[in-house]
């Protein structure tokens, strides 16, 4: 029965140690705007749903299996504005079966709206989904905008970065490309 309890002991202390270590790692590797990404042991996210265009539901769980960068925003918000393409641009880059953006407008955004702010900064590659009465983002701690989170492939939270970034930065790359564990090219 000790022995059990040694290994269970053992595997728990390497498999905490990994999962520090390789927090450090990414840590190591924000700079500019990123150095706002904030690093977190993995933490549940809300089952609270949020629709797309056509009032269809979706839930934060439908993107388990992969990494996932969540972005809450609006229609009105400057740096969001500004984010957006780059965020777009990370889903050219890197999009596919290990990783996804997407994008939720929280609050009073009206599909047009949000379809003629993505058709004015250019952007076409990007989910159009809607948090209206604004449940998940509050449900989420969403307390300003934007705000971003990145969830692993349990669908867990594991970063949070508040307000907005240089997502296009080698940075940004370098801390997805270690997480969807791709090779740096």
């Amino acid at each position: 029965m000790r022995t059990i309890f040694a290994v269970l002991y053992t595997a728990l202390v390497f498999g905490a140690n990994a999962s520090a270590a390789d927090t450090a790692a990414l840590e190591e590797l924000r700079e500019g705007t990123m150095k706002k990404l904030i690093f977190s042991d993995p933490q549940a996210v809300s089952e609270v749903s949020f629709t797309d265009p056509e009032g269809g539901e979706r839930n934060l769980s439908d993107y388990e299996g992969k990494h996932v960068v969540v972005n809450f925003w609006a229609t009105w918000c400057a740096p969001c504005r500004k984010e957006m393409p780059m965020l777009s641009e990370l889903q050219d880059e890197f999009g596919g079966d290990a990783f996804e953006v997407v994008t939720i407008a929280t609050g009073r955004n009206s599909v047009m709206g949000i379809k003629k702010f993505f058709e004015e900064v250019g952007v076409d590659n990007l989910p159009l989904y809607l948090d209206p009465r604004s449940g998940l983002a509050r449900d989420m701690g969403i307390l300003g905008l934007p705000v971003t989170l990145i969830l692993d492939p349990e669908g867990q939270e594991i970063a949070r970065m508040r307000g907005d970034a240089e997502w296009s930065s080698e940075s940004a790359k370098a801390i997805l490309r270690t997480l969807i564990g791709e090779a740096e090219s």
